[in-house]
C-alpha cells in the first residue's frame, strides 16, 4: 500500500477529510518549505502539494504566479524541489509528499531520471496540469516502475468518455477542480460541485480530492461532504504573503489550524 492510499485509507476509518495544503519551492526564501510542512504537519495537514515554480504556470491564478516569480528569482529549479522533498523526509514529515510541476522542465530533466530521483527523495507521486492523458504513456511507465502515483486533473468541463481515460491511468487520488478557470482563492464553491463529483465517483474508486478556490473551513466541510480530501493553495499563499517578516510560519499555521475548523 502507497503512503497517498494508507494515508486516505487511514482517515477514512476515521471520518476525517484529508486536507492538503500547497506549498511554492522556495517561496517566499529558498528553504521556506523545510519550516513550514513540518510545522503544517502538526498543525493539521495530512498530505502535501510541493509546487516546483515555472515561467508558464497556465493552470495558476495571480497568487501562485507571483509566488511562482519569486522562487525562481530565488535560484530554484527542479534540482532543488528534489532537495526539499529529501530534507523534508530528514526533518521528519511523514505526510505523502507530491510533486506540482508543468511538463516542460519534466521532460527536460528526463522522466526516469526523474521518477527515479524524487522516489529516491521520499516523493509520493506528481501532478502536471498540462499533461493530457493522450501523452502519458512514458511518463505512467516511468512512476509506476518507480513505485510514484500520477495524479490527473479532471474538471467540471471533462466529458464522461475523457474521464473514463484518466482514470484508467491516474493512481493515488483525482484531482477534482472545483471550477472552471485558474486557481485562486474563491468566497464560495460551485453550486454544481456534487453533481461533478458524482459523475466522477461513478467512474472510478480512487479518492476524490477538490481543488481551486478552497479558502476556509467552510469550503474544506463543504468538500468533504462529497470527496475525500480538499487543497488548499491560493488562500494559504496569501496568508504567507500578507504576513509580517518573521511571522509566516505562525499565520501559516494558524490558518491550516482555522480550516481543521
Amino acid at each position: 500500500m502507497s503512503r497517498i492510499e494508507a494515508t486516505f485509507a487511514r482517515l477514512r476509518a476515521a471520518g476525517r477529510t484529508a486536507l492538503m495544503p500547497y506549498l511554492m519551492t522556495g517561496y517566499p526564501d529558498r528553504d521556506s518549505a523545510l519550516e513550514l510542512a513540518p510545522a503544517l504537519e502538526t498543525a493539521g495537514a495530512d498530505l502535501f502539494e510541493l509546487g516546483v515554480p515555472f515561467s508558464d504556470p497556465l493552470a495558476d491564478g495571480a497568487t501562485i504566479q507571483r509566488a511562482s516569480e519569486r522562487a525562481l528569482a530565488n535560484g530554484i529549479r527542479l534540482e532543488h524541489c528534489i532537495e526539499t522533498v529529501a530534507g523534508l523526509r530528514k526533518r521528519g514529515v511523514c505526510a505523502p509528499i507530491v510533486l506540482m510541476g508543468y511538463y516542460n522542465p519534466f521532460l527536460q530533466y528526463g522522466l526516469e531520471r526523474l521518477a527515479r530521483d524524487i522516489a529516491s527523495a521520499g516523493a509520493d507521486g506528481l501532478i502536471i496540469p498540462d499533461l493530457p492523458p493522450e501523452e502519458a504513456q512514458e511518463c505512467h511507465a516511468a512512476c509506476r516502475a518507480h513505485g510514484l502515483d500520477l495524479i490527473f486533473f479532471v474538471a467540471p468541463t471533462t466529458p464522461d468518455e475523457r474521464i473514463d481515460r484518466i482514470v484508467a491511468l491516474a493512481s493515488g487520488f483525482i484531482y477534482c477542480v472545483a471550477l472552471t478557470g485558474v486557481t485562486g482563492a474563491r468566497r464560495e464553491l460551485w453550486s454544481g460541485l456534487p453533481a461533478f463529483l458524482e459523475r466522477v465517483r461513478r467512474r472510478t474508486s480512487l479518492p476524490l480530492v477538490v481543488g481551486f478556490g478552497i479558502s476556509s473551513a467552510a469550503h474544506v466541510r463543504e468538500a468533504g461532504r462529497y470527496a475525500a480530501g480538499a487543497i488548499v493553495a491560493s488562500a494559504l499563499i496569501n496568508v504567507i504573503e500578507q504576513a509580517p517578516p518573521g511571522e509566516y510560519v505562525a499565520r501559516a499555521v494558524d490558518f491550516v489550524r482555522s480550516l481543521r475548523g
